[in-house]
C-alpha cells in the first residue's frame, strides 16, 4: 500500500473512484480497492464517503458537473445552447463508458444532477418558452440530456434480440420469425454498417437532436399549452 502524500478530502476520494472506473470498470471500485489506490486504510474513507452507494452517487456528480457549458451568447439560440448542452454530455460520457450504467441507476437529485437540469430549462425559458412547454420538452428530451439515447434492439453489451438468449424459467424462447419488422431493421442496419457491434450512438444522438429541436420550434412558434383540467 503506497503512503498517502496529500490530505484526504470527498473531492479526492471521489475523482480517484472515477479514475479506478475508468480504468478498470464499475465493478473494480469497491471500497477496499479505492483505499489501496489512495494509499489509506478502508476506514479513512468513510470520513469523505457514507457508504459505497454514497461513493457511486458522488462519482456520477463528478461526471455530470463537467457536462456544464455555457449559456448561450444570444438567448434566442436555443437550439444552438441545446445542441451544445447535449453534445457535450455526449463527449464527456464518451471518456467515462461506465457512467451511462450508474446514472441510470441514480435516482437522486443531488446538487450536480440539478445544476445541469437547470442550465438546460434555463436556455429554454431564456428563448421565452413557457415553464409549461419547457416542462414538457425536457420529458420529450429524456436520457439525452446526459449524453445517450435509449437503446431499443440491443442490450448495453450490443448483443441483438437474436442472439440473446432466454434464460431458463423466463418464458418461451423467442423465434425470430416471430419479428419480421425488427430482422428487416438489424439487417438494414447490418448492410449500412458491416461488422457493427451496436447502434452508431452518436449518430442517434445528431439524429435524435434533429428531430427533436425542429418539433421543438414548431410547438413555440404555435404558441403549443398542455391541457388544463
Amino acid at each position: 500500500m503506497p503512503a498517502a502524500t496529500t490530505p484526504l478530502n470527498r473531492n479526492r476520494v471521489l475523482r480517484s473512484g472515477v479514475r479506478l472506473a475508468d480504468a478498470e470498470g464499475l465493478d473494480a471500485v469497491t471500497m477496499r480497492r479505492l483505499a489501496d489506490e489512495l494509499g489509506v486504510t478502508p476506514m479513512a474513507l468513510y470520513k469523505h464517503v457514507a457508504d459505497k452507494d454514497d461513493l457511486l452517487i458522488g462519482m456520477v456528480d463528478v461526471v455530470v458537473a463537467d457536462m456544464a457549458t455555457d449559456a448561450p451568447s444570444d438567448p434566442s439560440d436555443w437550439q444552438g445552447g441545446v445542441r451544445a448542452a447535449l453534445r457535450q454530455a455526449r463527449t464527456v460520457l464518451g471518456r467515462h463508458p461506465w457512467a451511462r450504467r450508474a446514472i441510470e441507476s441514480r435516482t437522486e437529485r443531488t446538487a450536480a444532477v440539478l445544476d445541469h437540469m437547470e442550465r438546460l430549462s434555463a436556455v429554454f425559458i431564456g428563448a421565452g418558452f413557457t415553464p409549461d412547454l419547457t416542462h414538457h420538452v425536457m420529458h420529450l428530451l429524456g436520457n439525452r440530456i446526459w449524453g445517450f439515447s435509449p437503446e431499443l434492439f440491443t442490450d448495453h453489451d450490443g448483443r441483438s434480440p437474436s442472439d440473446a438468449s432466454t434464460p431458463r424459467g423466463r418464458g418461451r424462447t423467442p423465434d425470430p420469425a416471430d419479428y419480421p419488422s425488427i430482422l428487416a431493421i438489424s439487417a438494414d442496419a447490418q448492410a449500412r454498417r458491416p461488422g457493427a457491434a451496436g447502434c452508431d450512438e452518436d449518430f442517434e444522438m445528431e439524429f435524435a437532436l434533429d428531430v427533436l429541436v425542429g418539433g421543438i420550434e414548431r410547438l413555440r412558434a404555435d404558441g403549443w399549452q398542455s391541457p388544463r383540467g
